[in-house]
């Protein structure tokens, strides 16, 4: 797992390629500019951004988790908000592919692997946050197909996307009463919200998806009726392991921009990085960003072997690396002084980017009680 072979560093190296020459020069103007880059997102897909983790005979690059979450740390040196769509793309694209027919797999996903079509994931509704299985969005069917009411909330990508991976309710209250359907963007009845005023994640749209009367085939629906809880969370495994590694990826950058500037900044007669409580600060940042790496990789191996303990491990790993990242990057902008705080520096977009990671995909209070359940064998 720590040794890199010679595909695994080409992999990494590649993603890394695509952040220096698309992202890392855009970033700031796109954060400042509110601007979603549909156009660098089309290059994504032809060197396999789009479908990471999907089957080859749908356009899939069929990689492993482990792969992802290296690919993910790469992106996000670029920019953390563009690189958190990707993951959430990648995650309704392996939705699809895991959970869909094969009449559903091959209209669906050849296309968003290319990203010429992209994929969001509409789980949170406006009063309903950690608590998924309250979710109140109605799918009545009608015939052959499902009627759809409700509303979804901080929905990434919406208003600029293709396509909706949903979870409605068709059935009972709680957890078995959902399932999971593929919304096209364009349904009619399917209308967005502005776009939300955000603390960061300012280069990809979040906005309320509302249905009023809006009709979707059934032969849209992935699965069984009452799948859809299952459906999503085993989706979230994997979302959280790739939000947690752009989160690694975010503050290793910010790590990057602090060791040199210590180097060059001079106070009292000497470098900065010559003072040696600072240096002990760099070397917690190093550490911290390790530790959140190994962790993360082996979450994500337990989650390519299928192991009993990815659930929890998933969430440790979550957990850990959002809290790490956004303290490293903390860190970092308060070893620039003042120039930290300035927009050119590129530290403060990076902290406002890497906040909201300690929330989505399950927040970081939520990961402990997955991780306590799992201890205590509480229900």
């Amino acid at each position: 797992m720590f040794t890199l072979n010679d595909d695994e560093r080409a992999i990494g190296e590649t993603a890394r390629q695509f952040a220096d020459e698309f992202l890392a020069p855009n970033a700031l103007e796109w954060d400042e500019r509110k601007h979603f880059p549909v156009d660098v997102l089309r290059k994504a897909g032809p060197v396999g951004l789009g479908g990471i983790y999907v089957r080859e005979d749908v356009g899939g690059s069929q990689l492993r988790r482990l792969d992802a979450v290296r690919i993910f740390e790469e992106l996000a040196t670029g920019c953390p908000a563009v690189a958190a769509y990707i993951s959430i793309h990648n995650m309704a694209t392996w939705m699809i592919d895991a959970y869909g027919t094969e009449e559903q797999r091959h209209r669906w996903v050849p296309g968003m692997a290319s990203m010429e079509l992209l994929g969001s994931y509409a789980l949170t509704e406006p009063g309903v946050g950690s608590d998924a299985a309250a979710l109140s969005t109605k799918a009545v069917r009608d015939g052959d197909d499902y009627v759809l009411t409700g509303a979804k909330q901080f929905i990434s990508g919406a208003g600029a996307n293709d396509v909706y991976v949903m979870m409605v309710r068709t059935g009972q209250e709680g957890a078995r009463g959902i399932s999971a359907l593929i919304v096209p963007a364009g349904t009619p009845g399917l209308t967005v919200g502005p776009n939300e005023r955000k603390m960061g994640w300012n280069a990809q749209p979040t906005r309320q998806v509302i249905l009023e009367d809006a009709r979707v085939p059934v032969a849209n629906r992935l699965g069984a009726e009452g799948d859809g809880f299952a459906i999503a969370m085993n989706g979230l495994n994997g979302g959280r392991l790739n939000i947690a590694a752009c989160s690694v990826g975010g503050a290793q950058a910010a790590l990057d921009k602090t060791v040199p500037y210590l180097a060059e900044r001079h106070a009292f007669g000497k470098p900065l990085a010559r003072n040696e409580a600072l240096q002990f600060d760099l070397a917690d940042m190093r550490t911290e960003l390790e530790a959140a790496r190994t962790l993360l990789w082996r979450a994500a191996a337990a989650l390519d072997a299928g192991a009993p303990d990815k659930v929890e491990l998933c969430a440790m790993a979550k957990r850990f690396a959002t809290d790490a990242g956004f303290e490293v990057a903390n860190k970092a902008l308060q070893l620039h002084g003042g120039y930290g705080y300035l927009h050119e520096y590129g530290l403060e977009k990076i902290v406002r980017d890497l906040r909201v990671h300690q929330i989505l995909e399950g927040t970081n209070e939520i990961m402990r009680v997955v991780v306590a359940r799992t201890l205590t064998g509480a229900a």
